[in-house]
């Protein structure tokens, strides 16, 4: 998943310069994948790509995220230790913070950049390609004919109209945030989606006065409304937030040497209100990078949102053409865990015999927002379940607010509900709001993988005192909730 928009060059070369089977333009997790796979069989297999040569996560993405909260982390507890009588001064150094941030980030960069350094020079092509109108991949200097291309060319943050320029140097995003010295004052975060969420309490934890915006009155973009208002209340907690706001306009004023961010917005009330700080972090999404790559010149068909028409989502093949498209570029699933799968099988279905290559199943739908409360969602959403009039489902529900191991570690605001298909004693998903909620969400991510019914999880140990005895609850919800309650042995609740 890396950044490669594409556009013609000014001299298009008029003669083929390189034939190859195969031909990955853009180098991040899904790209490489590709490039690996397809390279353990095909020789003259080429790979384009213009910027880093990491990836998204490594570089603006997961890992950064995840070493700023981190810091933050360390900063919340220590700060609110006086609850177990255990009391500190905290001391927060807004450089060392962000440049921890950097080496870590580099640290783990260097092991990717290290097995791009191993792949031959003649594959690697460092430059932005643009497919013409013959379907030819222009890069450099070069014209190249390729019997079968993967287009991995990642995303980009997405900004409303006219904000690069009235923000000026006031404006960030997730692929600068991270370049920061210091830490700012203040700030505003417009986006409450995942990477809005995570980086609006890490900056407040730091102790930045953080102020987060959003246009609906939704977080992490949750689709159980009693999951999603449980998520609200957590965070209301420590975040300043102003969800169902409409932003009116963004700006900068300038004095002097000094440049102060401004917003004006509608709150929920429909009262005109202005935020002032030092800088705004724009979240409002990710968007593929394809638009401009010249993907129409092969055949491929976009939608309104630039999403590619009859993609396979196994295998990112473009109907039974020889397009593949993977990774943040297809739009479909923007994590890295389903860049990596389809990436693979792409490499696998370029090489192979199609009906004998190895195609990786589509993974069970499953995110995690590592805000605090974690939010996480599995499988199937509440929404498609109640769409389908096949499914007859029930809801098994528990709060974490007075869970035995969450209200002893502190952690103690949260809910979960599993959705179980009342005829086939299944779990159909998921959502929740609340501590170790990747590792509850881990599990049933695995349940529902490998078919498990509620009597089988039921049937495994569920260790005390952990937080994850509330998954137990919620299971023993759903089960009395069935036709045919499962007769377990009498236990105690995991509460005390």
């Amino acid at each position: 998943m890396n950044k490669q928009s594409g556009t013609t060059t000014d001299k298009a070369p008029q003669k083929i310069t390189r034939n190859v089977s195969v031909a990955v333009i853009g180098a991040g997790t899904a790209g490489q994948n590709s490039f690996r796979q397809a390279s353990k069989i095909k020789d003259d297999v080429v790979i384009i790509n213009e910027g880093f040569w990491t990836t998204t996560c490594v570089a603006v993405g997961c890992m950064p995220s995840k070493l700023l909260i981190a810091a933050a982390d360390r900063a919340h507890d220590a700060n609110h230790s006086g609850d177990f009588g255990v009391h500190a001064t905290v001391k927060i150094d807004g450089k060392q913070v962000m440049q921890r941030v950097r080496d870590e980030r580099s640290h783990f960069a260097s092991y990717i950049k290290k097995q791009v350094d191993s792949w031959p020079d003649h594959k690697k092509i460092d430059g932005r390609a643009h497919i013409n109108e013959q379907g030819l991949i222009e890069v450099n200097d070069e014209l190249i004919a390729a019997e079968q291309i993967i287009v991995a060319t990642g995303s980009s943050p997405f900004i409303p109209d006219g904000w690069v320029d009235k923000l000026g140097d006031t404006m960030l995003t997730s692929d600068s945030v991270f370049e920061l010295t210091d830490l700012p004052k203040s700030m505003a975060v417009v986006g409450a989606g995942a990477i809005g969420l995570e980086l609006a309490q890490a900056f407040t934890r730091l102790g930045v006065e953080v102020t987060l915006l959003n246009r609906v009155k939704q977080v992490a973009g949750l689709k159980d409304n009693d999951i999603n208002q449980k998520a609200i209340e957590c965070l209301s907690h420590e975040l300043t937030m102003h969800l169902g706001s409409k932003i009116t306009d963004v700006g900068q004023k300038v004095n002097k040497d000094t440049q102060t961010a401004f917003i004006e917005y509608e709150d929920s009330a429909g009262e005109s209100r202005q935020w002032q700080g030092d800088c705004v972090l724009v979240a409002t999404g990710r968007r593929n990078n394809i638009k401009q790559l010249g993907v129409e010149h092969l055949g491929v068909e976009l939608d309104d949102k630039n999403r590619p028409k009859n993609l396979s989502k196994k295998t990112g093949q473009i109907g039974d053409s020889d397009i593949y498209i993977v990774g943040d570029a297809n739009a479909h699933i923007p994590l890295l865990h389903v860049a990596s799968d389809e990436g693979y099988s792409a490499g696998n279905m370029v090489c192979e015999n199609t009906e004998d290559a190895y195609i990786r199943p589509p993974a069970t739908p499953f995110s995690i927002v590592f805000c605090s409360p974690q939010i996480v969602n599995v499988g199937m959403s509440l929404p498609e379940i109640q769409e389908d009039p096949e499914l007859e489902f029930v809801i098994g529900s528990v709060s974490f607010d007075n869970q035995g191991r969450s209200r002893v570690m502190g952690v103690n605001c949260g809910l979960l509900h599993i959705y179980g298909c009342k005829k086939t004693d299944r779990i159909l998903g998921a959502s929740m709001v609340g501590p170790d909620a990747e590792y509850i969400g881990h599990i049933l991510a695995t349940a529902i993988t490998n078919d498990l019914s509620i009597k089988d999880m039921l049937d495994t140990p569920f260790y005390h005192p952990t937080i994850l005895e509330g998954l137990r609850t919620a299971l023993r919800d759903v089960q009395d909730k069935m036709e045919i309650p499962y007769q377990s042995q009498d236990a105690q609740e995991d509460n005390f």
